[in-house]
């Protein structure tokens, strides 16, 4: 055993002698380091790539882990707006809210900050759902509509139409000129602008037609099941802050018959008057109940 013993040690320790160079050789050829900065712009590019090839999944996936490895970097910003339009335009809208909305927060002051307002708000009215569900994401898009133009406002859009067309004209006069080709660039991206402002005043109107249409749902509701006073309570709803949609007058004539049915006949007359001077039109098609509420007021 002794002799077993003492083969088997020196035959080890050759073998460590003679393989040693070679574990030494391979560290001392192990790859170098690369930046991290480096691995972020080829990261960048390569999503951007994919992104412009409109693989929006693909591009979202590669982006994923750049927002932490691109922080403090140059293209902090950048990655994070690549990830929450890949995410918009691959219909992955929530994850495209949370995005647009960290990079408002993190970085107000970004170039990105305008386009990723207006695109927050639009997340939003894609997440808007139908008028029979909870209308929370509804109400976000209204707010973020209204808050894009507040802070980006244009005052003279039509300025801003003639000088594309102007020096539109002018390139194909003298198309090599450097001044008109900045200027009808300039005009163009402010043209631009001026569809996002238009976009926003319609989805705004659009949408708060549609949380009107999902007040009266409510109280229609209540109506089926009896419960008038719950109805007319979101009538009311509907009546005072969305006067100005298209439901306000189904929700004034529903409400009259709501308080005709519970016998408030005072309260009925009132709400048809006040309904008339609104809808003046009407006043012959709603002459039999007024004349069926001021008999049970006598």
């Amino acid at each position: 055993m002794p002799k077993l013993l003492t083969r088997f040690v020196s035959s080890a320790a050759i073998l460590l002698f003679a393989t040693s160079p070679f574990l030494s050789s391979g560290c001392s050829s192990s790859k170098p380091i690369i930046p991290a900065a480096v691995l972020v712009h080829e990261g960048y590019a390569e999503a951007l790539k994919l992104y412009n090839n409109k693989e929006y999944q693909a591009a979202a996936l590669n982006l994923e882990s750049l927002i932490f490895t691109s922080r403090a970097t140059a293209l902090e910003d950048d990655a994070l707006y690549l990830l929450a339009q890949s995410y918009y335009h691959s219909k992955q809208y929530l994850l495209a809210t949370d995005m647009f909305s960290r990079l408002l927060q993190q970085m107000p002051s970004s170039p990105y900050a305008r386009t990723s307002q207006f695109m927050l708000a639009k997340s939003y009215e894609q997440l808007s759902p139908p008028v029979e569900l909870d209308q929370q994401h509804t109400l976000k898009a209204i707010d973020n509509f209204a808050a894009y133009l507040e802070l980006y406002p244009m005052t003279d859009s039509a300025k801003i139409a003639q000088d594309v067309e102007t020096y539109r004209e002018l390139l194909k006069i003298n198309p090599t000129n450097t001044s008109y080709k900045q200027s009808y660039s300039t005009a163009t991206q402010q043209f631009a602008r001026v569809d996002s402002l238009r976009y926003s005043n319609k989805a705004i109107v659009a949408l708060r037609e549609k949380l009107a249409k999902s007040v009266l749902v409510v109280a229609r509701h209540y109506v089926q099941l009896g419960k008038y006073q719950a109805a007319g309570l979101f009538y009311d709803k509907l009546i005072t802050h969305y006067g100005d949609t298209s439901s306000v007058k189904d929700a004034f004539e529903e409400k009259i018959t709501v308080l005709i049915k519970r016998e408030k006949w005072f309260d009925a007359a009132n709400t048809l008057d006040t309904y008339l001077q609104f809808f003046p039109e009407r006043k012959k098609e709603m002459q039999r109940v007024k004349e069926n509420i001021a008999q049970h007021i006598k």
